[in-house]
């Protein structure tokens, strides 16, 4: 049976007998509780709970088990890619899907949504998160069992409707909630604010899956176009290539302002400043493989966004951090807090940043979506597997945990 013993061998004589007792937890949580499988045989990964299977989510929860080598853990990471492409290929535009086609949805969004579909809400990361899981699978193991026909089929979508969306028909997508929620509706009637061309690919919603004010997201186009790059050369056609080209120009003539990336532009001159807690973001750059720790462009944008320049950065009594307009204000992610210290110059800010999180968990145990700055007490989502697996990601690297170490 997989636990975090047979899966990280050696890893309890490195870290303290407390720590090594969240990382049992969060090992255990995700095979007993997130870990399905489908009458085919696939498995299906929830995001916690909530019972649905976001592309993006799924990828940063098993990416931990990438320090593995056990067998059983590489035909997991294989079948679990296997899952996505398959799902992307029922809607290419939806975010999250049901283990089965039942219709359970967070909100019926369109009349002809696939009862797959938990929400269709376009997301460029998701496109992106699949393809850095596919390609992470194939760079640490030697394998590309996951990379056959669908997988092509899937990569061919996404270059076709990515070349699609350099042109974004904004009467194509329309998305609008009555809940009173704004960032849970595109703007303009549903339609989203009006954008120029840049040469990157158009998104709907953030990582966070609140809708983007401007229609061009930086940090999931810079993540498309590092998996595109990571491409092997059998699929860097032509054009792919000139979309390489194009996404790169793109970010080269709007996305970088006064020396800093911003997080949205839309192609007319406006630009969003700021960062999320959620992964693809600014912080996250080196994380991703997008650019190094020390780059002066990231430099410059990890400055700000680490600052009360960014209206998400939270600083309290317990903690400070980035958080979200998705939950509460001065509510900072234990998602960003570790992606914090894995992008930090420092090796050192690790432990530091371990302590902070586990002495903000409401004595849970667990790491929860967010948590108040000020009072640890008050958080959001009992369970979000994400948070635990970037936690034992954490944990990890702070001692350098590695299979061919």
């Amino acid at each position: 049976m997989l636990n975090s013993q047979t899966i990280f061998p050696g890893l309890e004589k490195l870290i303290p007998e407390s720590r090594m007792r969240r990382v049992d937890s969060a090992i255990s949580s995700l095979f007993t509780r997130t870990l399905t499988y489908l009458p085919d045989g696939s498995p299906f990964i929830i995001t916690g709970d909530i019972p649905a299977m976001w592309l993006r989510d799924s990828t940063f929860q098993v990416k931990p088990l990438l320090h593995s080598n056990h067998p059983d853990v590489i035909e997991l990471l294989i079948q679990v890619s296997k899952s996505q492409i398959r799902l992307f290929l029922i809607d290419p535009y939806a975010n999250a899907f049901n283990p089965e086609p039942n219709g359970n949805c967070w909100h019926k969004d369109f009349p002809d949504q696939s009862p797959w579909v938990f929400e269709r809400k376009f997301e460029l990361d998701s496109w992106a998160a699949i393809l850095h899981l596919a390609r992470m699978i194939k760079e640490t193991y030697g394998r590309d069992d996951h990379m056959q026909i669908e997988y092509e089929q899937a990569l061919n979508l996404m270059v076709d409707l990515a070349i699609k969306e350099q042109e974004h028909d904004r009467t194509s997508y329309r998305l609008i909630r009555e809940n009173l929620v704004p960032h849970d509706s595109l703007s303009h009637d549903g339609y989203g604010a009006p954008i120029g061309y840049t040469g990157m690919v158009y998104s709907a919603f953030r990582p966070s899956d609140d809708a983007c004010t401007y229609g061009y997201l930086v940090p999931s186009n810079l993540f498309f176009l590092r998996e595109l790059k990571g491409l092997s050369e059998k699929y860097l056609t032509p054009r792919v290539q000139k979309l390489i080209t194009e996404i790169t120009l793109g970010i080269e003539n709007f996305a970088i302002i006064d020396g800093r990336f911003a997080y949205e532009v839309d192609g007319l001159g406006n630009s969003l400043l700021i960062d999320d807690a959620n992964v693809p973001s600014l912080l996250s750059l080196p994380y991703l493989e997008i650019t190094s720790k020390s780059e002066r462009t990231y430099q410059a944008t990890r400055k700000a966004i680490l600052s009360t320049e960014n209206p998400f950065y939270f600083v309290g009594k317990n903690a400070q951090g980035i958080g979200s307009q998705h939950t509460p204000a001065h509510h900072i992610w234990p998602i960003s807090i570790a992606i914090q210290a894995l992008t930090d110059v420092s090796s050192d800010v690790m432990e530091k940043s371990l302590q902070l999180l586990e002495n903000n968990d409401a004595g849970t145990g667990n790491m929860h979506e967010s948590f108040n700055a000020n009072d640890d007490q008050i958080f959001t989502r009992e369970w979000f597997s994400w948070a635990d697996m970037t936690y034992v990601e954490l944990v990890l690297k702070s001692v350098n945990y590695s299979f061919t170490s």
